[in-house]
């Protein structure tokens, strides 16, 4: 086989890649005359015929068929989650901007709660919206402080 040479002036798809579109109700000959590609009769045969999603044939569909259950609460905050182990290579203050900082926590949502999951060795000052009781015997027993956030500086937190 030759060689070719290939440069972005003289692109070009490889044979048999683009195929000319399929031209429909052109006439008996094309093979696609008379009903187009439709098929006889029927909602969809029709122009402009549109269905919804969902839509079953006028069957009463599966979303209304099912009965509405729960509640959801409106006023809901969402708070993002750390463990106390997950503060073991932090030094220092340890506030919600500076764990987001450090990549322990990808974004904050409606405040931060610290979680007693996991051992803490060295004493830190964590400010946090919440706390678990078990992560606040932890930090205590560490030698550091747990730190709540007042419910006031909450909503400027979020991003």
């Amino acid at each position: 086989m030759g060689e070719r040479k290939v440069d972005l002036a003289h692109l070009a798809p490889a044979p048999g890649a683009r195929r000319k579109p399929k031209r429909v109700g052109r006439g008996p000959g094309s093979g696609h005359g008379k009903t187009a590609t439709r098929g006889n009769k029927g909602q969809l045969s029709r122009s402009g015929s549109k269905q919804y999603r969902g839509f079953e044939g006028g069957q009463m569909p599966l979303h209304r068929r099912i009965p509405k259950r729960g509640f959801t609460n409106i006023f809901r905050r969402e708070l993002c989650i750390v463990n106390v182990g997950d503060l073991v290579g932090l030094e220092g203050e340890i506030t919600p901007d500076r764990l987001v900082e450090a990549g322990v926590v990808k974004r904050l949502r409606g405040g931060l709660k610290v979680l007693g999951g996991g051992n803490l060795d060295k004493p830190l000052i964590v400010r946090a919206h919440g706390f678990s009781r078990s992560a606040r015997e932890k930090i205590a027993a560490a030698g550091g402080r747990a730190e709540l956030i007042p419910a006031a500086a909450r909503n400027s937190g979020e991003s």
